[in-house]
């Protein structure tokens, strides 16, 4: 038997009328920063002294062509020495042999102490403290003398430093020991960061430990260390014109500055300095951008949605649900 109960109908509630938030300091902002962008395009456009049919006529030409071009020699070069070293560096920081960590925490405390404009007019000067490197037995002349021979040498070779230590190899050596430094402390953050157990099963398989870093600890380190890499990499761009002072000819900062100097109309080859960087430096954020996708691949909000959705499918429907998902 069953009893119906007669409930009153609720009254449908009325329609939310939502009143926007009157927000005035935003239009206010707009309109202050229109007003700054038209007074900064007025300024771009009728000052002369930015001599804008000068500067463009003068940026392309082929000795500011060959300055890009040292530019950014020097900046791969630089960057391959820096990260090459880098990872030695971390790896002997890492180790369990004291004197290696001392060594390298030597390292890292006087390139990252010393300016690089410093290192740079101080390896383009190592002339002066060594006009010529020899190598071979030290002190030959006196274990000659002991044996009575007066001309006895046990050199293997040698060579003229100005003739090897040019300006150009001085700017790669000032700028890629210094990045030395700062990639080994990237490196070490990266490899720190993988988990201890993935190289504990990895030596259970039997792996060797330059297995293990090669194959398991770099892979899941790249994660960590390619954006700060990124970042350090765009400096090093920035920081080739120091090598202008010791002097580097083939630069970009050094053939603008030239040009500028003998047409004196320097500010515009300083806009023109602004400008190239710019370009070259959008160029390397494209590809640190794919780099890091590349890299972060099953790790971020894409990967923690990819689980999130597995998770769910195996709740709601088990197999059919997760077939449904793969196809």
């Amino acid at each position: 038997m069953s009893v119906e109960t007669d409930s009153p109908e609720r009254a449908r509630p009325e329609p939310i009328r939502a009143v926007p938030v009157r927000r005035p300091g935003r239009w206010v902002a707009v309109a202050v920063l229109a007003v700054l962008t038209a007074m900064f395009v007025n300024m771009l456009v009728t000052n002369t002294a930015f001599n804008w049919t000068f500067m463009v006529d003068e940026m392309f030409r082929p000795p500011i062509m060959a300055g890009v071009r040292g530019t950014l020699l020097l900046l791969v070069l630089s960057m391959l020495l820096g990260i090459g070293l880098g990872v030695v560096l971390a790896i002997m920081r890492l180790s369990d042999n004291p004197v290696l960590r001392g060594v390298a925490w030597v390292y890292t405390w006087f390139f990252r102490a010393v300016p690089r404009l410093v290192l740079a007019i101080l390896f383009g000067n190592l002339g002066i403290l060594w006009a010529r490197l020899e190598f071979g037995l030290p002190f030959d002349r006196q274990i000659g003398a002991l044996f009575g021979i007066t001309d006895f040498e046990a050199r293997l070779f040698g060579f003229n430093t100005l003739d090897i230590l040019t300006g150009f190899v001085a700017g790669v050596l000032a700028l890629g020991l210094s990045e030395a430094a700062y990639m080994a402390e990237i490196v070490r953050a990266g490899i720190q960061s993988v988990d201890e157990g993935q190289t504990e099963a990895a030596q259970a398989l039997g792996m060797t430990r330059g297995q293990i870093l090669r194959r398991i600890v770099l892979p899941q380190a790249m994660r960590v260390i390619i954006p700060p890499t990124g970042n350090e990499t765009i400096a090093m761009l920035k920081d080739t014109s120091l090598v202008a002072f010791v002097p580097v000819s083939a630069e970009l900062f050094f053939q603008l500055k030239a040009v500028g100097t003998r047409t004196y109309q320097l500010f515009p080859m300083y806009v023109a300095a602004c400008l190239w960087y710019l370009a070259l430096t959008s160029i390397l954020l494209v590809g640190q951008y794919y780099l890091e996708r590349h890299f972060a691949k099953g790790h971020g909000r894409s990967g923690r949605a990819k689980l999130k959705l597995r998770g769910i499918t195996a709740e709601a429907g088990g197999g059919a649900g997760t077939e449904a998902v793969k196809s």
